[in-house]
């Protein structure tokens, strides 16, 4: 027997081999995580830009997006470097970081999906009290208790772990260190703690998922109700996505926790792990945010930018604010041609490009020493 204290560290067996099927599965999962954090990256990069985008919903979904974005990091380069390396031991400081990180980002997930169950609720059910019971202070107090409940589960569960006395044998059957997998080399008795380990579970899966399930159940009374067919049906496939993430995340987490130790397998368990750790991040924005009207409209927006910003348009350039002149509509165009002529780049206040058929008070002008008029009266 050696004691907790004394061990040096742990081996993680893996999730793969290294047969052929196993290398093209590393593969995917190496596509996945990249395609994961490209995504959750953009969604945060969007959210903080975009000033459409400063709701309370996206706030929520900009918090998820670094939860997931943690998720990854926490868990996939450290395989990857296993698998690639041969190097499968890990520290008894790393083995503590990884279950600390891994369950806060995890645990305060659970508590964020409640929160935004809620969001929903009020946006569908209660249209005109949502500035007041979605308000900024209401956001923060959710993303922040969200955040400090996982940490605290974490940290509890990180402690006790790593405190048990553990046996000779260091081998941990999976792919990163997790509280329910290392308790099973524990060489003392851990009964009391796996019972409150399962009562935190029932607390962070079994609470928020009532609580979403309650949210969705009375949003979608409220959809059967609508009388405009246009709302239900956006209502209804905004909601339906979300309930799919709900599951595809509370699902594999209730089977590794909750189930009977007589019924538990490693083989499962590592799965279900992948499943959560890896591929929901990935699902996440793609469900979430990156089909939403105003995430493809800022999109659209960073795109236009990024064309007139480019090497081939790229000159030195300055911004000016100025006040069209009010009156005559004809006359407006003719100004704002004249000024299309003058070599600028004119937009509106919201960063749109301006048409020389509408109508504005205001519009930012970029002024930019252009080589020809044909750089810069084309539209964009």
């Amino acid at each position: 027997m050696v004691h907790g204290n004394n061990t040096s560290g742990f081996i993680l067996i893996g999730l793969f081999d290294h047969t052929r099927a196993h290398q093209m599965l590393f593969g995917l999962i190496l596509a996945v995580m990249i395609f994961s954090v490209l995504n959750n990256t953009l969604m945060v990069l969007l959210i903080h830009q975009d000033t459409r985008l400063h709701t309370p919903m996206y706030f929520l979904l900009n918090q998820l997006s670094l939860m997931d974005l943690m998720l990854v990091f926490t868990i996939v380069p450290k395989m990857a470097d296993g698998y690639l390396t041969g190097e499968k031991s890990i520290s008894l400081v790393g083995c503590g970081l990884q279950i600390f990180f891994f369950q806060t980002a995890g645990g305060a997930e659970c508590f964020l999906l409640a929160a935004m169950s809620y969001d929903r609720y009020v946006a569908v059910c209660h249209p005109l009290r949502y500035a007041t019971l979605m308000n900024w202070h209401m956001c923060l107090k959710m993303a922040l208790g969200s955040w400090f409940l996982g940490a605290s589960d974490a940290l509890m569960q990180a402690a006790v772990t790593l405190s048990f006395p553990f046996c000779v044998n260091h081998e941990v059957d999976h792919f990163f260190c997790e509280a329910p997998t290392l308790v099973r080399l524990a060489c003392s008795d851990t009964s009391a703690f796996e019972y409150v380990m399962y009562i935190c579970c029932v607390l962070m899966l079994l609470i928020p998922l009532s609580l979403i399930l309650t949210s969705y159940s009375l949003i979608l009374a409220t959809i059967l109700q609508m009388h405009s067919i246009e709302a239900r049906k956006k209502a209804f496939a905004t909601c339906s996505s979300h309930v799919g993430v709900v599951g595809l995340y509370y699902g594999p987490g209730i089977f590794i926790y909750m189930r009977p130790k007589s019924y538990r397998s490693a083989k499962y368990d590592k799965v279900m792990s992948a499943f959560y750790t890896i591929f929901t991040p990935l699902l996440n924005p793609m469900i979430y945010s990156l089909r939403n009207k105003e995430v493809k409209g800022a999109l659209r927006k960073c795109e236009r930018q990024g064309h007139l910003l480019s090497k081939e348009h790229l000159r030195p350039h300055r911004e000016v604010v100025v006040e069209l002149e009010t009156g005559d509509r004809d006359a407006q165009r003719v100004r704002v041609h004249r000024l299309c002529k003058e070599e600028t780049w004119l937009y509106d206040l919201s960063g749109n490009p301006c048409s020389v058929d509408a109508e504005y008070d205001f519009v930012v002008i970029l002024v930019v020493a252009a080589t020809s008029e044909d750089d810069f009266c084309s539209p964009v």
